[in-house]
C-alpha cells in the first residue's frame, strides 16, 4: 500500500525533493539533545516535516524563566519533565511519527549507546561539557552533529563530522575550539538572550537535518554561520574541508555535587561550610548574600583555599557557572570538598517567598 503523503504535499512539490526524499525522512532517526530554546523549534519543524523517529534527550524540568524562548511549554507545564511534555505535544502535532523520550543526563557512560540509535544528532545543549561530549561521541560513532549556540543577540550554526566523498570527514567542534574555559563564558540565564534568536537558530538546525537526510542543498559542513539578530546580518566562516583532530576516546564526565538552599543555610548556621561567590564584581555589587568573592576566571589563583578541608559551596545567578567551576576544580583536585548551590541565587531568593 502506498504511503499517504498528502500532509507533506507542499514539500514534496519542491524541485528535486519528490516522494523519494519524503521516504528518506520517514525512515530517518534523529536525536535532539536539549529540549530547550534550540531543541523546541527544531523538534517542532522536524515533527511537522515527517521525520520517522525523533528522540528527545533532556533531564531537566520546565521553569518559568524558560517560557520566553522554549515555545513548546506553557505555565501549566512548569515543574514537569521537559522530555515528557515535549513528546506528548509533538505526538499530537504529528501522530504519524515515533517520539522517543530520553529522560536522562547525557554522560560519558550512556552517550555512545544513545546516539548509536540515531542517524544524526542535534546539539541543543547549554553547557560545554555536554557539547564536547556529543562532538567526541559523534566522531567515534560516525554520526554527524548539528551544532547551534545562542547568546544575547548572536547565534551560530554548523554541521560537524560529515563524511566527505573521498573518505575523510569534515571538521568537528574541536577543530574550531580545541578547548574552552567554560567558566569564563556566561549562559543565557546569566547573560540574556533575545527569544526569537532561539527560534531562528533552532530552525536552521532543523533545516540542516532535513538537507542531510534528503541529500539536498549544501550543508554547513566545514564552515560556521554566524547570525546577528540586531542587524539581521549573517556571515559564513570557512574552517576547512577536513578535520585535523584525532578523537579516539571520550573524556570521563565529572559529576557536579550540588547542595540545596535549605542544606546550605543549615550548614551556615552550624558553621560547617563556607560560601564562595564566583560572579563578576558588578553582579556582586548589585546583590550580595555573603561569602568569599572572586570571579570564575580567578579559580586557579585560589585553588589552595578551595581545596582546604572546609566544605565550600560555590554560587552564581543560576547554578550554571558554579557547576562548571566545580567541574574545573574537581578535574584538578578530585577530593576537594566542593559543591554548587543548586539553582543559584534564583533558587535562594525564590525559596524565601
Amino acid at each position: 500500500m502506498e504511503p499517504d503523503f498528502s500532509r507533506y504535499s507542499c514539500q514534496i512539490a519542491l524541485p528535486g525533493f519528490s516522494e523519494t526524499a519524503q521516504l528518506l525522512l520517514q525512515q530517518a532517526k534523529v536525536l535532539i539533545v536539549g529540549a530547550g530554546g534550540l531543541g523546541c523549534p527544531a523538534a517542532q519543524y522536524l515533527t511537522a516535516a515527517g521525520v520517522g523517529t525523533l528522540g528527545i534527550a533532556d533531564f531537566d524540568t520546565v521553569s518559568t524563566s524558560n517560557l520566553h524562548r522554549q515555545i513548546l511549554y506553557t505555565p501549566a507545564d512548569v515543574g514537569q519533565k521537559k522530555t515528557v511534555i515535549a513528546c506528548q505535544k509533538l505526538q499530537q502535532q504529528n501522530p504519524g511519527i515515533r517520539l522517543v523520550p530520553h529522560d536522562v543526563k547525557i554522560t560519558s557512560d550512556n552517550v555512545t549507546d544513545i546516539i548509536g540509535q540515531y542517524d544524526i544528532v542535534i546539539d541543543g545543549t547549554d553547557n560545554f561539557e555536554t557539547r564536547y561530549l556529543l562532538n567526541d561521541a559523534g566522531v567515534i560513532a560516525d554520526r554527524p552533529v548539528v551544532y547551534g549556540a545562542i547568546y544575547q543577540f548572536e547565534g551560530q550554526a554548523a554541521v560537524w563530522n560529515v563524511n566527505n566523498a573521498n573518505g575523510t570527514r569534515s571538521p568537528n567542534y574541536r577543530d574550531l575550539f580545541p578547548e574552552v574555559d567554560a567558566t569564563q563564558i556566561p549562559n543565557c540565564a546569566d547573560g540574556g538572550v533575545i527569544p526569537t534568536l532561539a527560534g531562528i537558530i533552532g530552525c536552521i538546525q532543523a533545516n540542516e537535518v532535513i538537507k542531510y537526510i534528503t541529500q539536498t542543498g549544501e550543508l554547513l559542513a566545514g564552515k560556521v554561520m554566524v547570525f546577528d539578530a540586531l542587524t539581521l546580518q549573517s556571515r559564513i566562516i570557512k574552517i576547512g574541508k577536513t578535520t585535523k583532530t584525532n578523537i579516539t576516546a571520550l573524556a570521563t564526565t565529572i559529576e557536579v555535587l550540588t547542595m540545596t538552599v535549605s542544606d546550605v543555610k543549615k550548614g551556615l548556621a552550624d558553621n560547617t561550610l563556607e560560601l564562595v561567590d564566583i560572579r563578576t564584581d558588578q553582579e556582586r555589587d548589585e546583590i550580595d548574600i555573603g561569602g568569599v568573592h572572586f570571579e570564575a576566571d580567578e579559580i586557579d589563583e585560589n585553588m589552595a583555599y578551595l581545596t582546604n578541608p572546609t566544605v565550600k559551596v560555590l554560587y552564581c545567578s543560576t547554578g550554571k557557572r558554579s557547576g562548571q567551576a566545580v567541574k574545573q576544580i574537581k578535574q584538578k583536585a578530585p577530593n576537594a570538598k566542593i559543591y554548587s548551590l543548586e539553582g543559584g541565587l534564583q533558587e535562594w531568593f525564590s525559596s524565601q517567598q
